[in-house]
């Protein structure tokens, strides 16, 4: 399990998307670094945070997608720690 501290929204013009993004891609680097085949993530920012939770998801999956062209990196997970995580990942997973 990895976690990485996520940016706190303010708004979406103080560079969050990137940082978010850029916490996905470390967190990535490290498993791979630490030769994991897995990796398991919660829904970085989007609690106390308050990043919008729809546009997080498409940023962790994008960084997911990218991060699994590395053939090492087996499997990714995302924990959703509530039902509106859940449906969203499932909702963009199922498209």
């Amino acid at each position: 399990v990895v976690h990485a501290v996520g940016p706190v929204w303010q708004g979406g013009d103080a560079g969050e998307d990137a940082l978010l993004r850029s916490a996905y891609d470390k967190s990535f680097r490290l498993a791979l670094a630490h030769e994991a085949h897995s990796i398991a993530l919660p829904n970085i920012s989007t609690g106390a945070y308050k990043f919008p939770k729809p546009q997080a998801a498409l940023i962790a999956l994008d960084a997911a997608r990218e991060a699994l062209q590395d053939e090492r990196l087996l499997r990714v997970v995302f924990v959703c720690f509530d039902r509106e995580n859940f449906d969203i990942y499932r909702g963009l997973l199922n498209r």
